[in-house]
């Protein structure tokens, strides 16, 4: 196997190279195993070059569902039988119904590999002991991460079937040093500790890994994140049908794709086609590694920035500037500005709020949103004027009691749609 470190700085040439090499492999155990790309790709030919991989249908998680209805229990995605098998997950259902996800034992070796990658960037070492603030539930959340731990040597530490503050005690108890959560469930976190009067800068913790949100690569969470925990935050992007794919590195100025393990692209939503460097676009993602549940040109309906390829850490694999930006059916158009929930969070997390959400209405035949937050009337009042300045619309901010609004230990939906009440 050629080395993490040396495949994370190989020349962009060599990368694409290595990437074509393996995606042909790929489809060599695929096409006359897996039934679903069988039917998809009826007509290919093989090997296949960069054009015809750009001519390639795509792969959608509507598709991915329907396939599973129609011929239960997994569909035709899964490669091999089912007694091949040795993980059992699913999507999270926050857009929609659940989708099944089962890995092979090579598979889920390939998925703790790259979350190496996320270690290795972190500083995470096998000196380390990892607190996984995650229920251990159905929902892939940090499952491959907790393994990935004990393939590093590190101590893994779950953290399944607790309260705040009992996680809290069991991280000071076993002297944890890595925390992983989401970034907002991290602030809640820090906010128990407040109500606890437990210090968090004497836990020891020296490092913060997130994913599930956008919200660790907005400088503004990053940054308070980072206060309350006296540590260093990191970034992590993945997928439940895709794998774990993306890292920060200490320069904390985007994602960076696993493009020894992923082909990664930059689309226009409605054409397609590439956008140039510095467009936004969504990503569409195809998984090397995964042979046992693989998906091709598969469009995660995550919105991005197109990188380049340098950056001053040494790597070489693309970066994506400012990581998620957000999801392509979360834009709420108000008054003709596009917004995104997370240009809100970022602004918010600037000022002293324990919580928000985000109200969208209706009035007149028009969209209209406002913001509860649990804050005081004076930084109600500034946030308003916040979002005047940087987000060019007014949207008004409205003051709720303390503790009222609620809390997230998974993927936060600060955004309710209340367009259609009377």
């Amino acid at each position: 196997m050629v080395h993490r470190a040396n495949l994370e700085s190989a020349p962009p040439e060599q990368t694409r190279a290595r990437q074509l090499e393996r995606f042909n492999l790929l489809l060599s155990e695929l096409l006359p195993h897996n039934h679903f790309y069988a039917s998809k790709f009826k007509s290919l030919s093989m090997p296949i070059d960069w054009h015809g991989f750009a001519q390639l249908p795509f792969t959608t998680k509507p598709e991915l569902v329907e396939d599973q209805s129609a011929f239960p229990p997994l569909g035709t995605i899964a490669t091999y039988p089912r007694e091949r098998y040795l993980t059992y997950h699913q999507t999270s259902g926050t857009t929609g119904r659940p989708l099944v996800v089962l890995d092979t034992p090579e598979s889920w070796d390939w998925w703790t590999e790259c979350w190496q990658y996320i270690y290795r960037a972190a500083g995470v070492t096998d000196r380390d002991r990892l607190f996984m603030a995650f229920s251990f539930g159905p929902f892939i959340g940090f499952w491959a991460a907790h393994a990935a731990a004990l393939k590093l040597g590190a101590l893994g530490i779950p953290g399944g079937g607790l309260d705040s503050k009992a996680r809290l005690h069991l991280m000071a108890s076993a002297q944890a040093t890595v925390l992983l959560s989401t970034p907002t469930y991290a602030l809640r976190l820090a906010e128990v500790a407040r109500q606890e009067d437990i210090d968090l800068s004497q836990l020891g913790v020296h490092t913060t890994i997130h994913a599930g949100e956008p919200g660790a690569s907005l400088p503004s969470v990053r940054d308070r994140i980072q206060r309350a925990w006296g540590a260093k935050c990191f970034d992590h992007a993945g997928a439940t049908e895709v794998g774990a794919y993306g890292y920060t590195c200490d320069t904390q100025t985007g994602l960076h794709v696993i493009e020894s393990e992923f082909i990664a692209e930059v689309l226009d939503p409605q054409s397609g086609q590439t956008v140039s460097e510095g467009s936004v676009g969504e990503l569409v993602l195809t998984n090397l590694g995964r042979v046992g549940w693989p998906v091709i040109r598969y469009r995660t309906g995550d919105l991005v920035q197109m990188g380049g390829c340098s950056c001053p850490c040494g790597r070489t694999f693309q970066t994506l500037p400012g990581g998620l930006i957000g999801r392509a059916d979360d834009l709420m158009v108000v008054r003709g500005i596009n917004i995104y929930p997370s240009s809100i969070e970022a602004i918010i997390r600037e000022f002293e709020v324990d919580e928000f959400r985000i109200v969208r209405t209706r009035q007149q035949e028009m969209d209209e949103l406002f913001v509860e937050v649990e804050a005081s009337t004076e930084v109600a009042n500034a946030l308003a004027d916040a979002f005047s300045q940087h987000l060019a619309v007014r949207i008004e901010t409205q003051t709720v009691a303390p503790a009222s609004l609620p809390r997230f230990e998974l993927k936060a939906n600060r955004v309710v749609d209340r367009r259609g009440d009377v």
